[in-house]
């Protein structure tokens, strides 16, 4: 279908310039009508117009017929998909006459040029079926305030211009507009300017229902001007994209002639030379053996003639890059100054006395010698005591760099020693990354967490440590990745660890182990006064004159919420107190909170450890027992059940060792009862039963062994044992009493619990005898030989 098939009579009305616009009074009463559903169509515009042949096709024959060549669009959404669809009761109230040129048919559309002539209302239908004919009248605005319509006509003009320069497509409208309309004729001017804009079609449609010149005026300037803000602020968008982009181009451009001036006048280099200088400056001013010089020189020869792009570059470059960073023969001068080392360890811990000294001695062979190398130190304890705190105080004492990795967990032994490099993404160990790091050859380096180190199929990194903490062979230490020889004798390793047991014997054969125990509540007075609790307020940002606690409110702390050996769960509790505490000085901006041991249960709830009543009466003695948290108390009770039969029962989930110790407990003890002034056939007839307390625990070691037998001879005796006293000890089935471990962290629980009469084995009388005066002062110590040394302090009215 063509022009001609559709519409003849409107081709041949194009032929005519009179035709272009219609007089008012030749207005048509009668219009076919069409839906559109983009927007609305305006009186001032001429646009294209597409329509689907079916079901128009007939209508625009038809217009084509008519003398005037007219109908009315009408904004309809959404559009009728079919003319059954299409309800014509639906239409608004007005839409626009227009002037059909050049109907045509392409693509399976038909599409024809509108030109909007005037506003036109429906008054009837003629037809209600296609093509759509109704009777129309065209509505006239009254006459408006010509000062009114002219401010409102001089704004939207405003608008337009600002609007221009921002879009220049408007331009094009603008033009068609000015060739057709008068500027100062105000209606087709306010419906120009609504056809500018991009709002909704609701929106227009409510312009085009509004007769009313200045009502009409009032609804299309703000749209005009939310039009010209969008407008701007693309128009900033799409300027501030082409300026980055512009600066980057600028950038590339002046880059690339700059690199063509430098080639020009023969002071370029190209990356692989630039790279090889920056190694070769690296080198310069250290002390590199001749074997590591050797490989670094082929590397470098090797890395100028491979091409910058390919693999091989980037791993001889990555290998090149870790071989020059380490600082070879550069070591830093050690502050062997013994004062300046016990100032640093005072300011830093409190308590601690027997290990400082410790440390001291450790530092002043250094001074005597000149020089601390070959020093492997394990610092044991249980967990938060310190350890990690000390090896950064030593490290501060001899003003050395301090670098710190954990081994807990670790599996790979090419953590250790490195991965070789014919695997992607091959690194070195952490010991080379720390020297990078640390920029000398004489650091002190922390190994925290050893005794927790792994292993897997991928290797043992305990296995690989033994190269590297041993002081004869990690002057020569070799990594895989670097596959050359480092000089670690220099280094200070300096582990921690909470417990020996999982430590392999040959790995610990090459550490010099100090022991930190728990600390007893003076001691963690001390601390949470001088360090927690300051730097907690710190933390916080609070002042000390806002925020204080008072000594006996501390002591209420540490009795009632922190009795683990360290003093982690103390500064917990502090740092809950404090929080607590801010939020009330929010809420009284110029209060000021002094905590109280009354206020406590307001802060942290009631106390989790209560003033212990000591277990006493027959068959219960207190026993002493050493974990990897701290020592402990441990409570140990037995009962006869019955007299039917002969039995002995066990609970409180006991290890082997702990088995083993009561099974001889209960055999010395049944064999020597007439010995211990006992019925000597209480055990023929009773089931006797013996419980460690807190059964959820597990208890395991060689300690218990006096405590059970003691346990069960006040029961076959039927009378109490001496009340507050604690022991420890291992027994023998011939009654000797073997000794035992922990001393230190033994009698520190002792006092914890305030218990001070101890029974202690003879053979750890030069452990105690060791230990610091304040952690001695006011106890009784009983040391035995035999498990009659003890029956003697347990049942002293036998010496009577």
């Amino acid at each position: 279908m063509n022009d001609q098939e559709i519409a003849p009579e409107i081709v041949e009305e194009e032929a005519s310039a009179n035709s272009l616009a219609l007089p008012d009074q030749t207005l048509p009463d009668q219009v076919y009508v069409i839906p559109i559903h983009n927007r609305p169509f305006f009186p001032a515009q001429v646009l294209p117009v597409v329509v689907n042949p079916e079901p128009w096709a007939e209508t625009l024959k038809r217009v084509g017929k008519t003398p005037h060549h007219s109908l009315a669009l009408f904004y309809m959404d959404p559009p009728p998909e079919d003319a059954e669809d299409f309800d014509p009761d639906k239409l608004p109230e007005h839409g626009t006459l227009v002037r059909i040129h050049h109907a045509s048919q392409e693509g399976g559309k038909l599409q024809f040029v509108a030109q909007g002539l005037a506003r036109v209302r429906i008054r009837g239908w003629l037809s209600r079926k296609p093509p759509y004919l109704a009777e129309v009248d065209y509505p006239k605005s009254a006459q408006d305030p010509r000062d009114e319509v002219k401010a409102y006509g001089m704004a939207l003009i405003n608008a337009i211009k600002e609007l221009l320069p921002l879009n220049p497509l408007y331009s094009e409208e603008l033009k068609n507009y000015l060739n057709r309309f008068s500027p100062n004729d105000p209606s087709p001017l306010s419906d120009f300017a609504a056809a500018l804009t991009t709002a909704p079609g609701n929106e227009l449609q409510e312009v085009l229902d509004t007769v009313p010149v200045l009502k009409r005026m009032e609804k299309v300037l703000p749209l005009l001007r939310k039009e010209v803000e969008v407008a701007r602020l693309q128009s900033e968008l799409s300027a501030e994209v082409n300026r980055k982009i512009g600066e980057h181009q600028r950038e590339f451009f002046l880059k690339e002639q700059l690199k063509i001036i430098q080639r020009e006048l023969g002071i370029t280099k190209d990356d692989r030379s630039a790279d090889a200088d920056e190694f070769r400056a690296r080198l310069e001013g250290k002390t590199v053996p001749a074997a590591a010089r050797k490989r670094i020189d082929e590397e470098l020869n090797k890395l100028s003639i491979l091409e910058t792009g390919s693999p091989e570059y980037a791993v001889t470059r990555n290998y090149l890059d870790w071989a020059t960073s380490i600082p070879w023969g550069i070591y830093g001068k050690d502050r062997l100054d013994l004062a300046h080392a016990r100032k640093v360890l005072d300011q830093h811990h409190a308590g601690m006395d027997d290990i400082k000294a410790r440390i001291i001695e450790f530092l002043a062979v250094g001074a005597f010698k000149g020089e601390i190398a070959g020093s492997i130190v394990l610092l044991v304890g249980p967990p938060g005591v310190g350890k990690t705190s000390v090896g950064k105080s030593i490290a501060e004492s001899l003003g050395r760099p301090f670098y710190r990795f954990s081994v807990g967990g670790m599996r790979d032994e090419a953590e250790i020693k490195g991965h070789r490099r014919t695997y992607i993404g091959a690194l070195p160990g952490k010991l080379v990354q720390a020297l990078k790091e640390v920029e000398v050859m004489n650091p002190v380096i922390m190994l925290d967490e050893i005794d927790k180190l792994g292993a897997s199929h991928q290797g043992d990194p305990a296995s690989a440590l033994l190269e590297t903490l041993d002081p004869e062979q990690n002057a020569e230490f070799l990594d895989h990745y670097l596959d050359l020889r480092l000089d670690l004798s220099k280094v200070l390793f300096v582990c921690t660890a909470n417990t020996l047991d999982s430590i392999p014997g040959p790995l610990l054969d090459r550490m010099e182990v100090i022991r930190l125990s728990g600390y007893i509540a003076e001691e963690k007075f001390a601390i949470a006064k001088r360090h927690l609790w300051p730097r907690q307020l710190e933390k916080a940002g609070v002042p000390k004159k806002r925020l204080s606690i008072g000594d006996a409110a501390l002591k209420a702390v540490i009795e009632g919420y922190a009795r683990e050996a360290g003093v982690r769960q103390l500064e917990k509790q502090l740092g809950k107190i404090v929080r607590k505490a801010v939020v009330r000085l929010l809420e009284a901006p110029d209060a000021t909170v002094k905590i109280g041991p009354k206020d406590l249960e307001d802060y942290l709830g009631m106390a989790p450890f209560r003033k212990e009543q000591h277990l006493a009466g027959v068959g219960i003695v207190t026993g002493l027992a050493w974990t990897s948290l701290g020592g402990a108390t441990l409570p140990i009770e037995a009962t006869r059940i019955h007299t039917l039969n002969r039995g002995f029962k066990l609970t409180g989930k006991l290890g082997e060792v702990m088995k083993e110790s009561a099974e001889i407990a209960y055999s010395y003890v049944s064999s020597h009862l007439k010995q211990y002034k006992g019925d000597p056939g209480f055990f023929d007839q009773a089931f006797v039963h013996l419980h460690v307390p807190e059964g959820a625990t597990p208890k395991d070691g060689p300690s218990a062994g006096i405590s059970m037998a003691s346990a069960l001879l006040s029961l076959a005796r039927n009378q109490a044992p001496k009340q507050d006293v604690a022991m420890t000890g291992e027994l023998t089935l011939t009654g000797q009493v073997l000794a035992i471990g922990g001393v230190r962290e033994k009698v520190i629980a002792a006092r914890r619990q305030k218990l001070f009469e101890l029974i202690l084995p003879e053979a750890n009388r030069g452990d105690f005898e060791e230990l610091p005066d304040y952690l001695k002062e006011g106890l009784t110590v009983h040391f035995a030989k035999r498990f009659a040394d003890v029956a003697k302090v347990l049942f002293p009215q036998d010496r009577a």
